[in-house]
């Protein structure tokens, strides 16, 4: 397996695609716009997935599961929701399908079209919406704290494996409460559970802040997002959180009986996070030699390389092997030893390398005479030597060292790529690049913020959540403004 990457500072675009296929996560299918997403690939994704699972269910939540199609007579129940997905909706039109007549092999059955079309979901808050109204009568029904894991179809048409696919893997939480108050602090709190997670586990710093008017979901009062910035100096929205008020409640009549009798409409929430994690995961850490994981995610955090010549000395390293394989898995570490005869110790170094393995142990006959073996850390490519009697103890230590370590490079990157602009002028030199975040000021309407795209291509990331209050005036138009926003060009 050889690297041979294109180099990030060549062509960043090329060298992704490239190390996604030749770290062994993804690749592209038959099917245009969706990918397969391979076994190293998708125990990545199982990481990040039974992390976040555990994280909602110790804050409320249970998972259930929705159908796939949802009758397209749902979608013009909310006028927004429609607006905003329209365009990327797939249709089902018929049942089945027929011998062509003409011996052009199978065609659609023109008798088997659907009395009511069908759209393949691009998210699920209608068909959810209707069945709650089956589940709410009153207050004691609420609040109801539902995710699911599921897939979802949004017919993108310039795709990009994990970054945008017309299919992707994600979960996405519908919650519903019986107040205003009840559902924010929901929706604050599941952006609080995203950004502890990608920052503690996917060790990737990201900003926490409010969505602009045109840049909410469809269908939302408010929308919470974590930003995060890769090396390439673009934005990538990592996750999102959204306080629906009561739209999609007075949409399908959810209506509920308060303690007082009275009847009012229920207060809702929806957040999720997708596969996209995994292009943030790929682009924050990794290097011109491949992938870089951090040790909370890689599905395993040390391989064992054995070198010899001959069956005797793989036995007698093969014995060493074992026994410190036994002592790391005692101690919570995951460990593979590779002793395949198929391939060399150079083309191992060189996968393992790709594959972003964050501790390599390599152990030759020379190492058997000293008691030692060879330590190697992907994140730095530093190598060391170490006692056998002592990797059980080191090896756990010098994980958490490479977890915070990545942490610290990406947070010590977003720090060098935060600027200010304070005039027109500035700002649009900076866009003349990717210039990472760019503190500025905005009127606060989404017709500026347009003109600003239309002009720069870059975007309103977010409205910071700790932003410091300060008088100033929007770079385009010179109205008033109180806060910097985060401008950057985004993913």
């Amino acid at each position: 397996m050889g690297k041979h990457l294109t180099s990030r500072e060549q062509d960043y675009s090329k060298w992704y695609n490239e190390l996604v296929v030749k770290a062994d996560l993804a690749q592209n299918s038959g099917v245009r716009g969706s990918m397969v997403i391979k076994p190293y690939g998708f125990a990545i994704w199982e990481s990040i997935q039974a992390d976040l699972d555990r994280r909602f269910k110790e804050t409320g939540h249970m998972n259930a599961y929705f159908p796939l199609f949802i009758p397209k007579s749902y979608f013009s129940k909310e006028a927004s929701h429609v607006d905003g997905f329209a365009k990327e909706c797939a249709v089902v039109t018929h049942y089945r399908l027929m011998d062509d007549p003409n011996g052009g092999g199978v065609v659609v059955d023109p008798s088997a079209k659907l009395e009511e079309e069908l759209i393949v979901r691009p998210t699920s808050e209608t068909i959810i919406w209707d069945t709650y109204k089956d589940w709410i009568q009153s207050y004691r029904d609420l609040p109801i704290l539902v995710n699911q894991w599921a897939n979802v179809v949004r017919w993108e048409m310039r795709t990009r494996l994990f970054l945008r696919t017309a299919e992707f893997l994600w979960q996405e939480g519908h919650t519903a409460h019986a107040t205003k108050k009840e559902a924010i602090d929901e929706a604050e709190t599941m952006l609080d559970v995203y950004a502890t997670f990608v920052e503690e586990v996917m060790a990737i710093p990201v900003l926490r802040g409010l969505k602009s008017e045109g840049e909410r979901f469809a269908g939302a009062l408010e929308t919470y997002c974590i930003e995060a910035l890769m090396q390439d100096g673009k934005a990538l929205q990592a996750g999102t959180s959204h306080f629906l008020g009561q739209n999609f409640a007075k949409a399908f009549d959810v209506k509920f009986q308060t303690k007082e009798g009275t009847q009012e409409y229920v207060w809702a929430t929806s957040w999720g996070v997708s596969t996209r994690l995994m292009g943030a995961l790929i682009m924050t850490h990794s290097d011109d030699n491949g992938l870089v994981l951090p040790p909370k995610l890689a599905p395993y955090q040390v391989v064992i390389v054995p070198i010899y010549k001959g069956e005797q000395q793989l036995e007698a390293i093969s014995k060493v092997a074992e026994d410190l394989m036994e002592q790391l898995r005692s101690k919570g570490v995951s460990v593979k030893f590779d002793n395949r005869d198929t391939h060399k110790p150079g083309w191992k170094f060189n996968q393992y390398e790709l594959q972003g393995v964050p501790i390599r142990i390599a152990i030759g006959p020379k190492d058997l005479e000293k008691g030692s073996v060879e330590v190697a850390r992907r994140d730095n490519l530093t190598k060391q030597f170490m006692k056998q009697e002592e990797v059980s103890s080191a090896v756990p230590l010098l994980l958490d060292e490479i977890q915070v370590s990545l942490f610290n490079k990406a947070l010590e990157f977003r720090a060098e790529n935060s600027k200010t602009a304070d005039t027109w002028e500035e700002f649009e030199a900076l866009m003349k690049g990717n210039p990472g975040f760019v503190y500025a000021h905005w009127d606060g309407t989404t017709s500026t913020e347009n003109k600003i795209k239309e002009r720069t291509k870059a975007t309103i990331r977010c409205i910071p959540l700790d932003g410091v209050k300060e008088e100033g005036k929007c770079i385009f138009t010179g109205n008033p403004s109180s806060q910097r926003v985060v401008f950057a060009k985004a993913y």
